[in-house]
């Protein structure tokens, strides 16, 4: 192959050697493009033009396609651009067939299913901007951006067949937990909407849809004490109750967010999720949610399982009745929400509340502040049957959802949010469900599986050849 040998004799040359080894490598991978491409295009050559015979038959043999002629097809690949001679056949009134491009498995895109791997891989993880040009750094291939916001929502298609057909068993002592939370995402305005003059109070100039974010997984049973908690969360220099043990590490962890299905679709979701993993309903189901109500009530209906009251939320809470009393940042404010905390997790829930309800009383407090502790110990006692911590910590139980936490803030915050972000509904749904593929640790076996869905769609059985 003559562009083989102009590389190996400009390796061999002494301008080469005189070069630094980035250098080489920089140039060598750049010359070397054109090697591969030329590689992959005597192999398609090889393959010959898919010819196999003068007529053809559907499998069933209802319809004959007797007419044949060759066409040209050009596929964008990881090396480079080739091209396909390939035999079609055809009739009147139908879609021609090529059997090369069944047998070569090809996408209908003109872009090969690599190169969208790959662009789409780079996609869910940065701008798209900076994708393209990341993949032809890599391989010299370019890529208009355009072409990417194509290729990603048809890359997301098959979403929900994959994991509707993804079986993952709960190990027997496990743990089954889900939990679900809301996240905003910057939506672009609808087109033809009208700039307002001026904004009112409290408007913001790109509004943002709620996505509604869940995750399951598993988990072994963790006992720990309050004190135990209590150290993890105010890791302040004082004698500590006792070393805990590692906590465990979630187990087959899924992550996704919907921003058109709503909550109720995305809670029905986490059910038959839940179902798939422990069919006989014998693990031990526990659902993590923030205290919204709408949320909690879809839970309790949907779900069966035991609903706890996050922890980081509450925490939230106290920190806000904290301030009322004492300084941003002060000692005393630590104390108090330490101490309060302590008695929440040893099933106290009840004489915190009662406390902050009559320092209300005492102090003649009025306005805001009576407003602030009045929400607080509103929102302590509605969940108070969702806040027997002293319960679940000695079962074991999670009684934080880190998980959705950082699903929200590694799945929408860390790549939907970035500065300057604006999406179409279409494509931020796309990116949601392929990030989530991703997080999840799913991406390759997904990606094999939008194939296989794929070419059965391009090339159903109805349109199986054989020679007549």
């Amino acid at each position: 192959m003559v562009e083989f040998s102009l590389l190996e004799s400009w390796l061999a040359s002494s301008s080469a050697l005189q070069l630094p080894l980035h250098q080489i490598e920089s140039q060598q991978q750049v010359k070397g493009h054109e090697v591969q491409r030329l590689l992959l295009q005597a192999h398609l050559q090889h393959r010959g033009n898919g010819d196999i015979g003068p007529e053809l038959e559907q499998a069933d043999g209802a319809v004959l396609y007797s007419h044949r002629r060759l066409s040209t097809r050009s596929l964008t690949t990881v090396f480079g651009t080739v091209e396909l001679v390939r035999m079609g056949y055809s009739r009147l009134g139908a879609p021609s067939l090529f059997p090369l491009d069944k047998a070569l498995a090809l996408p209908a895109r003109s872009f090969s299913y690599e190169l969208q791997r790959r662009l789409v891989k780079a996609a869910v993880q940065n701008p798209f901007l900076e994708s393209v040009q990341t993949i032809a750094e890599l391989t010299g291939v370019a890529v208009s951006k355009r072409s990417l916001e194509e290729i990603l929502p048809d890359a997301a298609w098959d979403f929900d067949a994959f994991y509707q057909q993804r079986s993952v068993a709960t190990a027997a002592g496990s743990i089954l937990v889900a939990a679900v939370d809301c996240k905003g995402i910057p939506i672009v305005k609808p087109w033809g909407a009208q700039p307002r003059a001026r904004l009112t109070k409290g408007q913001k100039a790109n509004k943002k849809r709620m996505a509604t974010v869940a995750a399951v997984f598993t988990r072994a049973p963790w006992v720990r004490t309050p004190q135990q908690v209590i150290d993890s969360l105010f890791p302040a220099p004082r004698p500590a109750s006792g070393e805990a043990p590692p906590p465990p590490r979630p187990e087959n962890k899924r992550v996704w967010a919907s921003l058109l299905k709503g909550k109720t679709a995305v809670i029905e979701e986490v059910a038959a999720e839940m179902d798939r993993r422990d069919p006989p309903r014998s693990a031990t189901r526990l659902a993590l949610t923030d205290g919204e109500r709408a949320l909690q009530i879809r839970v309790d209906q949907k779900l069966n399982v035991t609903l706890i009251l996050d922890l980081m939320h509450v925490l939230e809470k106290l920190w806000k009745a904290a301030y009322v009393f004492h300084a941003e940042g002060s000692l005393e404010a630590d104390l108090w929400v330490l101490d309060r905390t302590l008695r929440i997790l040893f099933g106290g829930v009840g004489q915190v509340v009662k406390g902050i309800r009559q320092s209300i009383t005492k102090r003649g407090l009025s306005g805001p502040k009576r407003k602030t502790l009045n929400a607080v110990a509103n929102y302590l006692y509605r969940n108070r049957s969702r806040m027997r911590y002293h319960e679940y910590l000695a079962s074991g139980w999670p009684i934080a959802s880190g998980p959705v936490e950082g699903a929200c803030k590694n799945l929408i915050k860390d790549r939907m949010e970035r500065s300057g972000m604006r999406w179409t509904e279409q494509m931020a749904k796309a990116i949601v469900q392929l990030r989530a593929i991703y997080l999840s640790g799913d991406f390759d076996r997904y990606w094999q599986f939008h194939i296989d869905q794929d070419q059965c769609r391009l090339y159903p059985a109805a349109w199986a050849v054989v020679p007549k």
